[in-house]
């Protein structure tokens, strides 16, 4: 079964994410294709610029709990984007959680249509939003993520946008995207690999800094007793033990 869809018009190749099983949750699977879809892309000179988008009301619910992706594996997927020298631009128009938020911080560009709603649920389930900073932190707004992260609260489009998540929101996402992906089609390949260089410079200095940190972060928080608790919780539909 393919997770990942695949076309084309234009230059820019549209990866969706169609894993509706589990609200394209990030399986080790799902994030295995879409590492391979995007090296694809990065190898092709046909591909100007990559538009990540989803099928169903859900762009991603963050790591799939039955089936997580190592913790290195999602590193390598958010350094990838970032990394890739063509542009990537999320289009959302659904649920954003967890590490799902991870994947609209390493895009260049991150649209969303005012239906979507996102939330840092980690700490309700015993985790901490670890490996996912890396593109986050060094791109939003510190206070507000000190804020959505310690609470784990939904918070909309707009504010997304306001506190540097999203590029734009707007009722419309393919409208607000339309002038963003003529520009990109106008550029120039060389210009655009040279600009998202200098773009993302500072986002590659906290990968080399901090993800082998990050990751055993991840990976010790994973296994903790207060996960196991709050996955279960998570699962059975219940509040997890620590409620007051």
């Amino acid at each position: 079964m393919t997770l990942i869809g695949r076309t084309r018009a234009r230059g820019v190749e549209t990866l969706t994410l169609d894993s509706p099983h589990n609200r394209n949750a990030l399986s080790a699977a799902l994030v295995g294709e879409l590492t391979d879809a995007l090296t694809d892309c990065a190898k092709d000179a046909d591909v100007r610029a990559i538009v990540l988008t989803h099928t169903g009301n859900t762009f991603s619910a963050g790591a799939d709990l039955r089936d997580p992706p190592p913790p290195d594996a999602l590193v390598a997927l958010l350094r990838k984007i970032v990394e890739l020298p063509k542009p990537v631009v999320a289009r959302v128009t659904g649920h954003v959680r967890a590490g799902g938020l991870g994947l609209l911080a390493a895009c260049d560009i991150s649209a969303a249509s005012h239906q979507a709603t996102f939330a840092f649920s980690e700490v309700h389930i015993g985790v901490a939003p670890a490996v996912i900073s890396l593109p986050l932190l060094p791109r939003t707004d510190p206070r507000a993520l000190a804020r959505y992260y310690l609470t784990g609260e939904r918070f909309t489009a707009p504010e997304a946008a306001r506190i540097g998540l999203l590029t734009a929101a707007g009722e419309d996402v393919d409208e607000a995207l339309t002038p963003i992906l003529d520009g990109l089609r106008r550029a120039s390949p060389q210009a655009l690999a040279e600009t998202k260089a200098l773009l993302t410079a500072k986002v590659l200095e906290a990968f080399d800094r901090d993800a082998a940190d990050l990751t055993a972060l991840s990976a010790r928080l994973f296994s903790s007793p207060q996960a196991r608790e709050g996955m279960t919780a998570f699962l059975e539909r219940r509040d997890p033990a620590w409620l007051v």
